[in-house]
């Protein structure tokens, strides 16, 4: 919507640039021909020329409007990730920089005004006094920053630097909706192994709230369980998160729009989604899975090794239990059938690691 509003007003611009150009040229023949040029036409010739030049000159601006708009959004969309990674004091020195330089550029140019009779000459002056003076303020208050923290100036901008900081070694993390309503990422930011700002964007929020409106009794509490996570992350962790308004007009799918903002912030998608994973990995976005995550960090157990565990349930082939360990990792028990609902000690013989996870197989000591 942004980038079709942007393309109307540049439109709106064509259509006066072509009569503005029109009256130009009439009033430089009025002075070559020293006659009024408007009299050279009746009016109803003018009057067509004139609209014939704002026409002209609309759909010129018409077709040049997107590639103006795409370089102007992305323009933007750079130089605010290049400042969101800048911590708070070096922003306030910019700007302080930039008062002071322009107030110091007034009051010389004021005073080249009172000397130069030219005033174009003046002009040139001026516009030069204000480039050096804005650099030169801003580069000598960004260069000095510390100096000021130190006697107190930016003091209180000193927690927030800290985290700015923070933030910028890594790179930002994207959640997606199946990871939130999880709820697992909690526990993981919780635990401080997770660096870096967390991104929620709002198209995110958005299908959170249509599943939590859901008229299916699981769907509507899986999606009031996901606000509740993310409610948890904004209030008790002391954790940078930012909610993103981003337009990505290529596709209405809310995970190819995920993977559009993570390539475009050069970011990391978290998910526990198999499927986005597999696409993620195409498009060549980075992508952090809780489930892979968690069978990483499950406990290794080799063969020959002996555990105590308690078989819960039969096992597909004759003969068979199966067990549980506390992390969920399931383990075949050969012979374990005749032990069900009892405690035994088992022998690991063979682990095999699926997409599922890990499974043990064992046999009764």
């Amino acid at each position: 919507m942004g980038r079709k509003i942007a393309r109307f007003f540049i439109v709106l611009v064509g259509l006066f640039v072509g009569p503005g150009l029109t009256a130009l040229v009439y009033e430089l023949l009025g002075r070559i021909y020293n006659t009024d040029a408007y009299s050279m036409l009746p009016d109803i010739y003018s009057l067509l020329i004139f609209i014939s030049a704002g026409i002209i000159s609309g759909l010129v601006f018409l077709f040049i409007s997107k590639p103006i708009v795409e370089f102007i959004f992305k323009s933007a969309g750079d130089a605010d990730k290049k400042l969101s990674k800048l911590p708070a004091s070096v922003v306030i020195s910019a700007v302080i920089g930039l008062i002071l330089g322009l107030v110091v550029a007034f009051f010389l140019s004021s005073l080249i005004n009172s000397i130069v009779t030219l005033p174009w000459i003046a002009g040139i002056i001026n516009v030069l006094i204000y480039i050096v003076c804005v650099y030169l303020g801003i580069s000598i208050l960004t260069r000095y920053k510390p100096d000021f923290s130190e006697s107190g100036i930016f003091k209180r901008h000193k927690d927030e630097d800290a985290k700015s900081k923070n933030a910028v070694l890594a790179r930002p993390k994207l959640l997606d909706t199946s990871v939130i309503i999880d709820g697992r990422i909690f526990d993981i930011c919780n635990t401080g192994i997770i660096e870096g700002t967390l991104i929620i964007p709002e198209f995110v929020l958005d299908e959170l709230r249509h599943i939590a409106d859901s008229s299916d009794d699981l769907k509507r509490n899986r999606g009031r369980r996901g606000l509740d996570v993310l409610k948890r992350i904004q209030n008790e962790l002391d954790f940078p998160v930012r909610i993103v308004h981003a337009e990505i007009e290529e596709t209405t799918e809310v995970d190819s729009k995920l993977l559009f903002l993570a390539k475009d912030m050069d970011g990391i998608v978290v998910t526990n989604d198999y499927n986005l994973n597999k696409v993620a990995a195409v498009k060549g976005v980075r992508v952090l899975n809780i489930n892979e995550l968690s069978n990483a960090i499950k406990p290794v157990a080799l063969p020959g090794e002996e555990m105590y565990v308690t078989v819960v349930k039969d096992g597909k082939e004759p003969g068979q239990g199966v067990a549980y360990l506390d992390d969920g990792t399931m383990i075949v028990v050969e012979g374990g059938q005749k032990e069900l609902g009892n405690p035994v000690n088992v022998i690991v013989t063979s682990v095999i690691q699926t997409a599922a996870g890990r499974m043990i197989f064992a046999k009764l000591k």
